[in-house]
């Protein structure tokens, strides 16, 4: 779904239904109360405790296409209280997201090459059944790739560093 297809009321429809949902949108950390972080849609938005009330028995791959996903409370430095941890708990195997901002320029790029490499790399036995197995290695490549696209800047370095994965 994209555009004004996907809403805050609809994603967690689709989030019991499918294995793996990709979110490029806006989202909002809530440290003070973290079960109350969200993702922000054009609607309205969806908070962290809404997923995990979920049955996400399918949850395979979410792939967090916003700014600092994966960033907590600065004064919790081993805490891990962000909206990445966050689908960890709510059953998602795999997660990709981002420590900090990132760029409205580049991210279609490491979407297109994460996927394709997933795509390109499917398992023989998987049908038509998406397989997220391989995310990490989709990740690692997809930001490679962006930063052999970069010069050698600390601009260029702060693009393709934040993105980072989870799970297994």
């Amino acid at each position: 779904l994209d555009r004004g297809n996907a809403s805050a009321k609809s994603c967690p429809e689709f989030m019991e239904k499918f294995s793996s949902i990709h979110l490029a949108c806006h989202a909002s950390q809530n440290t003070a109360n973290p079960l109350q972080s969200r993702f922000l849609f054009h609607d309205g938005h969806l908070t962290l405790y809404t997923i995990m009330q979920k049955n996400l028995k399918n949850a395979d791959l979410v792939f967090l296409s916003a700014c600092e996903t994966s960033t907590g409370e600065e004064t919790l430095a081993d805490e891990a209280d962000h909206l990445a941890a966050g689908m960890l708990a709510a059953r998602y195997r795999r997660v990709v997201a981002t420590m900090w901002s990132i760029s409205d320029r580049h991210d279609p790029a490491v979407s297109n090459d994460f996927y394709e490499f997933l795509q390109a790399h499917r398992g023989k036995d998987s049908g038509t059944k998406f397989d997220g197995t391989l995310s990490a290695y989709a990740l690692h490549h997809a930001v490679r790739n962006l930063r052999e696209n970069l010069d050698n800047t600390e601009r260029s370095l702060l693009t393709w560093i934040p993105y980072v994965h989870f799970g297994y």
